[in-house]
C-alpha cells in the first residue's frame, strides 16, 4: 500500500483550500491556515491530523489567524529522517515550524496528546500565549500496573515493522467506530471515513504508535504547576480514554485554570459538537481580552 499522497488521498480533504506545504530541518509540513487576527495555534493528538478541526477552526477563524499542522509522522507531514516522535521531540519541531511560520500565538488550543505538547512549549519559555485551551488534555500518565504494561506494549508493537501494516490492513469504518466508541465517541460518516483513509495507511499508523511508545508524562505534572497563562480545559463528560476526573485533578496544580464539562460528548469532543467547544473558547478567549465580550 503507498503512502498518503496529497492529491489523490488529500483530493476533498476538509479546509484543503488553507492547505499549503512547509520545509524544516528534516521535515515537510502539512498545514492550514485560515481567518484573520491574533493567532491561534491547534495541535492535534496522537493519530489525528487536520482534519479533526474541520468543524471548529472554521468558527475560530472569524476572530483569529488559524494555524493547524498534521504533526509529525501524522498524515501529510513526512520526514526524511527518523522523526523524534517523544515529546520532547515534538515540542521542538513544532517550535522550528512556528519559527519558519513567524508564528507567535496568544491562543493555543490542544486536543489530547496535543494538549500535552503544548504544555512543554509554554512551560520551556518556547510560546508565551494568553490563553491555552485543552480538550480532553491527557496529562496524566497510566497508573497502576498500566504505568508499565500500556508503554511496554506500544514499545513492542512499534519495533515490530509488520505491526503498522497489520493495523492498516484491518482498518475500515466499522473498526475505526468501534474504537472511537470505546473513547465516548461517535462520529458522523464523514468523520468515520476520514480516520479510516489515515488509518488504512501504514505510515501513519507507525507515527501514532511511535508516538505512543516514546511517549513520557513525567514531568508534565511540574510544567502545568509552573504555568502563568490563563487556561482552559474543556472535557467532555463521556471521554472514556481521558478520564473526565482527570482535569479537576489537573486544575488544582494550576495558576489560572478553569474546567468547562460538556455532557453527552467523548475524547473529540470538537469534532462532535464544534460549535458548543468554540463557544467555550470564545467566552474564555474574551475574558483573556483576545477579542471582544458579546
Amino acid at each position: 500500500m503507498s503512502p498518503l499522497d496529497f492529491q489523490r488521498d488529500g483530493a476533498d480533504w476538509p479546509l484543503r483550500e488553507t492547505s499549503r506545504f512547509v520545509e524544516t530541518a528534516g521535515f515537510r509540513w502539512h498545514v492550514q491556515e485560515l481567518g484573520q487576527g491574533p493567532s491561534a495555534l491547534l495541535v492535534h493528538g496522537t493519530a489525528g491530523a487536520t482534519h479533526s478541526w474541520r468543524g471548529l477552526a472554521p468558527l475560530l477563524a472569524r476572530d483569529f489567524r488559524v494555524t493547524a499542522p498534521d504533526l509529525p509522522g501524522h498524515a501529510f507531514t513526512t520526514s526524511r529522517r527518523r522523526a523524534d516522535l517523544s515529546l520532547p521531540g515534538m515540542a521542538q519541531s513544532l517550535t522550528d515550524l512556528l519559527d519558519k511560520l513567524e508564528c507567535t500565538p496568544r491562543l493555543v488550543i490542544g486536543h489530547s496528546a496535543g494538549a500535552a505538547i503544548l504544555v512543554r512549549l509554554i512551560a520551556s519559555g518556547r510560546i508565551a500565549p494568553d490563553l491555552f485551551v485543552a480538550i480532553n488534555g491527557a496529562f496524566l500518565p497510566f497508573r497502576g500496573v498500566a504505568a508499565n504494561l500500556f508503554p511496554a506494549i506500544a514499545k513492542v508493537l512499534f519495533v515490530n515493522p509488520l505491526t503498522a501494516r497489520l493495523f492498516a490492513w484491518s482498518a475500515d469504518r466499522n473498526s475505526v467506530a468501534n474504537m472511537l466508541a470505546g473513547m465516548g465517541t461517535k462520529l458522523d460518516a464523514r468523520g468515520l471515513d476520514l480516520y479510516a483513509r489515515l488509518m488504512r495507511r501504514p505510515e501513519h499508523c507507525a507515527g501514532a504508535l511511535a508516538m505512543m511508545a516514546n511517549w513520557d508524562l513525567s514531568r508534565t505534572a511540574d510544567d502545568l504547576a509552573g504555568l502563568a497563562c490563563r487556561s482552559l480545559l474543556v472535557v467532555g463528560a463521556n471521554d472514556k480514554a481521558a478520564p473526565p476526573g482527570n482535569a479537576d485533578e489537573v486544575a488544582i496544580s494550576m495558576r489560572a485554570a478553569k474546567v468547562e464539562r460538556l455532557p453527552g460528548l467523548g475524547h473529540l469532543a470538537h469534532e462532535e459538537a464544534p460549535e458548543r467547544v468554540a463557544a467555550c473558547i470564545r467566552l474564555a478567549a474574551a475574558e483573556a481580552g483576545l477579542v471582544s465580550a458579546g
